[in-house]
């Protein structure tokens, strides 16, 4: 089962997130093979860092909870308590290293919009829209990795998350904010999060 997991750093973290940098690369090491995508958001600056992103396969909930909770920089405070877990559909059915994208490399985004409580069934409704709207529309070749934020079960819709590669953070936050869902008020809140791509050959993640 795939899952999104989002974690914001606490404010004052970098020197501490930098010290456990070797250390947070070799626990995401144990899960190479079923990293779907990861890295770093920053701030408008582009340089204060202000969370990671990590989409994975994992077997079941315990895996979850480790993969969490015994990170590194979580044990050691780098992230606020609370992390982002939601399971996740990949709906391209790639990883990120898939994506060839743009020559030479434009901006990179994470997208995430929640969903307003109780709107599963209006979603339904909306899918094939929605769908059309994201892989059919003018940015379907600046998508990442795309797909639905989900309960644990998979039966209620929390959301969707994207990793995308846009001209801008306007464009960025156009992509959901003018979408099928978000025309219909599906969408309680929409994030918009400059990201790059992480691992042993980035700089933070």
């Amino acid at each position: 089962m795939e899952y999104l997991f989002y974690c914001r750093d606490r404010p004052g973290t970098r020197a501490l997130r930098d010290e456990l940098l070797e250390a947070h690369w070799a626990f995401m090491d144990r899960y190479a093979e079923g990293m779907i995508a990861r890295g770093p958001t920053f701030a408008a600056d582009g340089q204060t860092v202000t969370g990671s992103v990590h989409i994975v396969d994992l077997p079941d909930a315990d895996a979850v909870r480790e993969f969490a909770y015994d990170e590194p920089n979580h044990r050691a405070g780098v992230y606020e308590p609370e992390v982002l877990i939601r399971r996740w559909g990949n709906t391209l059915g790639r990883k990120m290293w898939d994506f060839t994208g743009g020559s030479p490399a434009g901006p990179r985004f994470l997208l995430l919009a929640h969903a307003r409580p109780g709107s599963t069934a209006a979603r339904d409704a909306l899918h094939a829209e929605q769908r059309r709207h994201l892989l059919d529309g003018e940015h379907a070749g600046s998508l990442i990795v795309c797909g639905p934020l989900l309960s644990e079960d998979g039966a209620r819709w929390l959301g969707t998350a994207i990793l995308a590669e846009l001209p801008d953070h306007a464009t960025a936050q156009a992509l959901l904010g003018r979408s099928p869902y978000a025309r219909a008020d599906l969408y309680a809140s929409i994030e918009a999060h400059s990201w790059c791509f992480g691992g042993r050959d980035q700089d933070d993640d």
